[in-house]
């Protein structure tokens, strides 16, 4: 049930066999520039980077990671589940895999000139350690790299932020907090009081619920410090989610009571990226305006409740934020190259019409 889950992003692990029955419901991409490439992604596209070589890398979960150059798609490593990637050198790249059941599920990998080493286990990390102290669940979901060379890895199951050397060991940088969220949106988008019978149950939620942060994202800025985003999950509350920021070298961080960690912008619904554009401009992504749950009830048999999603280009000093592209459909991921050009996965869920494009 949807109350049950621990507030990873769960509609992220939807079954890609769901995704194709309801793929017809999504509404075509808006109009943007023309797509990058019509390289055909297995899908789900979970996150996008530049290469040295000023290429663009995809993380494609049902596949691995792709490399876009000249117009040209080229499966750089065989890695299904890929969840997030970061280039560190020329074809040297971070990759994190999203949890499951799976023999590389839940683990942080070294991609070396096409060959994949493993590097650490996360899911076990979580399992053995448990940093946030809530029920064990991992699901990695992106990763970055210290500029000492050491990787950084978000786990939106466990609500933490991991560092993790070449060597593969590793500790918890920081925890993120839960915050008490509105049903409203969550029973709005059920139809509530009139939401279907099977799920009409949901309307009677109280008013509000704790929702987990759910971090989706993480880079480093300009200044050395480490920036998260967090989707928030359940009851999927709009205008809630936030971006921290966390000093360099933190370890063993719970934010929201230390003082290594400070909210620089807020406000935000469902944010799943975060980039950060040469000017130093930090650029966060939101999935949908009506909340991630809008998309995960599309999968459930409620479609057209989405509203589209949002990227925004914000100051990490003022934390003031102006949008740059709305009614994105399903995005998932951002990328900003050295020349300014913004590159995004939109219809990212979808086999079939996962895309990559350009925004103005």
């Amino acid at each position: 049930m949807l109350a049950q889950r621990k507030s990873r992003k769960s509609v992220l692990l939807t079954s890609l066999l769901l995704l194709s029955v309801f793929a017809l419901l999504v509404a075509p991409t808006a109009a943007f520039a023309e797509a990058v490439t019509d390289y055909e992604f297995a899908s789900p596209l979970f996150d996008l980077a530049i290469a040295p070589d000023g290429s663009l890398l995809v993380a494609d979960a049902g596949s691995g990671v792709v490399k876009l150059h000249h117009d040209t798609g080229t499966l750089v490593a065989a890695l299904p589940g890929v969840a997030g990637i970061v280039p560190v050198g020329q074809e040297v790249i971070w990759a994190v895999t999203g949890g499951g059941e799976g023999e590389t599920s839940g683990k942080l990998f070294l991609i070396t000139h096409g060959k994949t080493r493993l590097i650490a286990d996360i899911s076990g990390f979580e399992a053995e350690v448990n940093p946030d102290g809530g029920i064990i669940d991992s699901n990695p979901y992106a990763v970055e790299q210290t500029p000492s060379g050491k990787a950084l890895v978000v786990d939106a199951g466990g609500n933490s932020l991991l560092m993790v050397d070449r060597k593969g060991k590793m500790d918890w940088v920081a925890t993120f907090p839960s915050q008490l969220a509105s049903t409203a949106n969550f029973k709005n988008l059920l139809g509530c009081p009139d939401a279907p019978p099977e799920i009409a149950f949901y309307c009677d939620l109280p008013e509000a619920l704790p929702a987990e942060a759910v971090p989706t994202s993480v880079v480093v800025g300009p200044d050395g410090a480490y920036y998260v985003g967090e989707l928030t999950g359940f009851p999927g509350a709009v205008g809630i989610s936030r971006v921290w920021r966390i000093e360099p070298g933190t370890l063993h961080a719970e934010c929201g009571v230390s003082p290594a960690c400070s909210v620089v912008a807020s406000g935000f619904t469902s944010v799943v990226d975060l980039t950060f554009g040469p000017d130093g401009t930090l650029y966060v992504l939101e999935m949908d305006e009506a909340s991630f749950m809008a998309i995960e009830l599309t999968f459930f048999g409620l479609p057209g409740l989405a509203q589209g999603g949002t990227l925004n280009a914000c100051s990490p000093v003022s934390g003031s934020c102006s949008e740059v592209a709305t009614d994105l459909d399903i995005p998932l991921a951002v990328a900003v190259d050295q020349h300014g050009m913004i590159f995004a996965a939109v219809q990212a869920l979808i086999p079939g019409a996962a895309q990559v494009v350009t925004l103005p």
